[in-house]
């Protein structure tokens, strides 16, 4: 039997107490009521938050206590939206609800799938919507933007804040806003999805002349132009877009003849008052044989880049690529699975591999059908990962300090710091609990830790110094 747990609120707003709101109340329109507090929410919260949880939920049920009083039951797509939902949000919600119905309200929040009601026959708006739909598809197909990758499935963390902040402003003001955009970072941490979510963004505002592709594309299309001598047909492809986007510009560099039809093409888009987007793995500085007056151009706008998401963040992403393949799971299944698995691209793969397991093997997906699934990569990882004595020892290396400084009770910045990155590895990299890294970190209670872990996180996500820390240690034990 399924079980909810259920947290309760009181609200306790005053409210006007007059014979029509209550006849009103009598039998109120869940949905409607819903729709509207969804609204009200929406403008307190980002479009991120909204779309990452608050999207997931809808009102279960609605009833009457008393002449005073409603009962509430808040519905979630899983109890990691749940928790989530009931732990950071549920007094917006509680406020919203109560001045929506104009009456205080206890809440509960339960784990229940919204119910789809059978569509009535309504042929001509129907086949217009299917229309709108098609043509929309079409044109995204066109323009070479991937479907999916839209704001609305991008999960927000402080890894990716900014980054996501940048993209949004550049889709209300392209042109305008930060141009160009230069996204950078690691393999799978959304580069790629953010530049198409504007894309999905601009085609949604009317906006037709778009062109995504990769730095290979490019590459392709300008060789294919002088072999044919259509270069004409290629400017007249590139030169006239209102926002082109390029993924892994980094390919270009090196090929003279592409670089130089890139600065032209680059200066004719931008001169039309046109939008580019690029994603990179390095900064333009580092990309090593790329022409210096493209690093300028490239530098000109806003160069913004994507540390590798925390273990938040790929439960959330963990969470939205399941519910987009209709694969329901529990939360100790999205944590198992984020705790093992550090990219989107990773998680997106092993989802597919998942369900297409369960279904040939006839099995259903429990945590120990995951874990027989990722036992294999965890053994690998195991194997190839340096025992935390060796971890110690990278750290010590990379802060030239002594072990017995590391671990001792010296207070120091200079020695805090290397506790705390210490601290964060055996945490994010090595999955130990909090109580472990306290005995291995000279005895640290789980509040140091934990504050530890927090602040080179935070740190992690602004300052390039504190991440190029952690890839440099990550090497060193990796040898």
């Amino acid at each position: 039997m399924e079980k909810y747990s259920t947290f309760r609120v009181f609200c306790g707003l005053s409210f006007v107490d007059n014979f029509s709101s209550m006849q009103a109340m009598q039998k109120p329109d869940k949905d409607q009521v819903w729709h509207e507090v969804l609204a009200s929410v929406r403008v307190a919260v980002s479009s991120a938050t909204y779309n990452t949880w608050l999207v997931h939920t809808h009102l279960a049920s609605l009833r009457k206590l008393d002449e005073g009083r409603y009962m509430a039951e808040i519905g979630c797509a899983s109890s990691f939206v749940k928790n989530t939902v009931e732990e950071r949000y549920f007094g917006l919600v509680q406020d919203s609800m109560a001045k929506t119905i104009g009456f205080p309200c206890d809440l509960t929040f339960s784990v229940k799938s919204a119910f789809m009601p059978t569509k009535t026959s309504q042929p001509t708006p129907l086949f217009e919507k299917e229309e709108e739909g098609e043509i929309l598809m079409q044109k995204i197909a066109r323009v070479q933007v991937r479907p999916g990758f839209t704001f609305e499935n991008f999960a927000v963390s402080t890894t990716n804040q900014m980054a996501h902040a940048a993209a949004e402003a550049v889709a209300r003001e392209p042109g305008a806003a930060y141009n160009p955009l230069f996204i950078w970072g690691g393999v799978g941490v959304g580069k790629t999805h953010l530049m198409h979510a504007v894309g999905h963004r601009l085609l949604g505002r009317g906006v037709e002349k778009i062109l995504a592709v990769t730095g290979e594309d490019f590459t392709n299309d300008i060789v294919e132009g002088i072999r044919n001598k259509t270069t004409q047909a290629f400017r007249g492809k590139y030169r006239k877009l209102q926002a082109l986007f390029v993924d892994d510009i980094q390919f270009i560099a090196g090929k003279e003849s592409v670089q130089q039809e890139f600065f032209h093409t680059f200066n004719a888009v931008v001169g039309g008052g046109g939008q580019i987007i690029m994603t990179s793995d390095k900064p333009p500085s580092e990309i090593v044989k790329l022409e210096e007056r493209l690093k300028s151009r490239f530098e000109a706008g806003l160069i913004v880049d994507i540390a590798p998401p925390d273990f938040e963040l790929r439960c959330a992403i963990v969470q939205i690529k399941a519910q987009q393949k209709g694969l329901g799971l529990e939360e100790s299944l999205v944590q198992t699975i984020a705790g093992n698995i550090d990219s989107a691209r990773k998680v997106e793969g092993f989802l597919t591999r998942l369900m297409s397991e369960a279904k040939i093997k006839n099995k259903p997906v429990d945590l120990d059908f995951v874990n027989s699934l990722l036992g294999k990569k965890i053994e690998e990882e195991k194997r190839e990962r340096a025992t935390p004595e060796q971890l110690i020892d990278a750290v010590c290396s990379q802060y030239a300090i002594g072990r017995r400084a590391l671990l001792g009770k010296g207070r120091s910045r200079i020695f805090a710091r290397p506790r705390q990155m210490l601290m964060y590895i055996l945490r994010v990299e090595y999955n130990l609990p909090l109580e472990e890294v306290g005995r291995l970190v000279g005895g640290r209670d789980h509040s140091t830790v934990l504050h530890g872990v927090d602040k080179i996180a935070q740190m992690a996500s602004m300052d390039e110094g504190t991440r190029g820390d952690i890839s440099r240690i990550k090497n060193t034990i990796r040898g």
